[in-house]
């Protein structure tokens, strides 16, 4: 595999595979390339490895000369990465590599999602594995699949797959902060039953677009009151059906369930005598609209095209009006701060995606809380609105939170050898978004757990960026604590 981008930039094994890794396609679902080369790594070293029903694996190596009755340590992260693009971005992320460059002290990639999220974690995983000067106890690299879209791998784990009681997660953002607690969270689907009628005769048919929005991780950007490309088009669709002869003939926006939505795309028509009223209020809206965002969303574009030529087909007045009605009303961003942990989200929802289909109008969304009741609760709420548009609504990628443990042992070792290699106070904390963690607590009781992981910016985005100098602290902490838990 070629690597010329990262020669001679530390921490240069950890480049090395993260290098490697990028060349190898690897979206959630779509692990099996990199499984492979994971297993033929683990055989090159003469380590062994075991592999569980829905694709989890893990590697284990014995710990250094003197070391190996030291407790088991397992590194943990996953091997899939959101798969996000910009439009004019020509990239297959079922067979392309991501293109990688640095700029300054930040590793991006070029037009698509970087994949530190969570590539960070196997490349470190694999210097570790490799290296025989590093001084630790046993370990287990565990490396799940299908974490972005559902934490599938950690929910379908084999628990024979693992033994360690020590777990260190390396699937955080911000260096210096290390998490000892999770959101736990549920998807929530609704399927809107539409009906088609013909186009009317004379019409003008256009095209919506809302583009150039940071978007962001639902769980860590939430609290951001970053704009929702759904939300802005459903808000100008609604002004444009109470005031005019509306009829929709496409919708697609948004994708993933835990990114917020970047770009939504609309079709539409209206009587040929309304088109003229029909840019007046697309400009009045799209105006207030960019306004109200002002330096939030500086990159923000609302675009209002005629089309070539009208469908053949456009939804029912009945049918469009309820979409409209739904996902103007759809609960989207925080819901409530939590009272314990000063800054930290308690609850939120996002409205994830909305694509018209042949029969129905998909929407897609996902609820966050620290507390489980109010998870729920807040899925009910967005239940309800999606059944008064007549849907059918269904559940799935339900995962616990996990609670904080103010005792956690392992936070004065990460704490006090991060201050001494950065020289900058630690915080302790809570996260608003879904570690596997949560799911991996809850099936092995009595595991101690942290989370922590060097800084990334715009994860789930095309904007992701990796700061390589807080890598290379990262990576520095990680065998020094590797080292300080051997000696326990």
């Amino acid at each position: 595999m070629a690597k010329t981008t990262l020669n001679n930039i530390d921490p240069q094994r950890v480049l090395h595979y993260f290098e490697e890794i990028s060349q190898i396609p690897r979206c959630s679902g779509h692990e099996a390339a990199l499984r492979d080369y994971l297993k033929k790594f683990a055989e090159t070293h003469q380590l062994a490895w075991q592999e569980d029903r829905v694709g989890n694996l893990v590697i284990r190596k014995p710990g250094t000369p003197s070391l190996e009755d030291s407790p088991t340590v397992v590194l943990q992260g996953h091997m899939d990465m959101v798969c996000e693009k910009n439009t004019d971005t020509k990239h297959d992320f079922l067979n392309d590599p991501i293109k990688l460059k640095v700029d300054g002290d930040w590793l991006r990639a070029e037009g698509t999602t970087l994949g530190a999220d969570n590539g960070v974690a196997v490349a470190m995983g694999l210097a570790v594995l490799e290296s025989e000067t590093i001084e630790h106890g046993p370990l287990e690299v565990l490396l799940t699949v299908d974490e972005e879209s559902g934490l599938t791998g950690a929910l379908e784990l084999d628990t024979t797959l693992i033994s360690g009681k020590i777990l260190v997660n390396i699937d955080s953002e911000e260096e210096g902060t290390f998490y000892i607690g999770c959101a736990g969270g549920v998807t929530t689907t609704g399927m809107i039953p539409v009906e088609w009628t013909e186009t009317p005769s004379d019409i003008r048919h256009f095209k919506l677009s809302v583009k150039g929005l940071k978007g962001g991780h639902s769980g860590g950007d939430i609290h951001e009151q970053r704009g929702n490309a759904v939300k802005i088009a459903a808000r100008i669709l609604w002004e444009l059906k109470e005031k005019l002869n509306l009829r929709i003939s496409g919708l697609k926006g948004g994708g993933l369930h835990n990114a917020i939505p970047r770009e939504t795309f609309a079709s539409f028509c209206v009587p040929a005598e309304q088109s003229d009223q029909a840019r007046e209020i697309f400009s009045e809206q799209a105006e207030a609209i960019k306004t109200e965002f002002g330096s939030r969303e500086p990159d923000l574009k609302i675009e209002l095209t005629t089309a070539d030529a009208a469908p053949s087909r456009v939804l029912s007045a009945k049918a469009g009006a309820k979409t409209i009605d739904c996902l103007l009303i759809m609960p989207h961003g925080v819901d409530e701060m939590s009272e314990t942990i000063p800054g930290l989200v308690e609850t939120s929802t996002n409205l994830a995606a909305a694509e018209l289909l042949d029969h129905e109008v998909k929407v897609l969304t996902s609820q966050r809380s620290s507390s489980i009741s109010k998870r729920d609760y807040i899925a009910a709420r967005v239940t309800t609105v999606l059944r008064s548009a007549g849907a059918k609504v269904s559940y799935r990628s339900i995962y616990p939170a996990w609670t904080p443990d103010p005792e956690n042992p392992l936070v004065p070792i990460f704490k006090n050898t991060y201050e001494s290699i950065s020289g900058q106070k630690a915080q302790v904390t809570a996260i608003h978004a879904g570690l596997e963690c949560g799911v991996i607590g809850d099936k092995f009781q009595g595991m101690t757990m942290i989370s922590f992981g060097p800084d990334l910016r715009e994860v789930h985005t095309p904007a992701e960026q990796l700061n390589l100098p807080s890598l290379k602290r990262s990576w520095d902490l990680l065998l020094r604590v590797l080292k300080e838990l051997a000696k326990k």
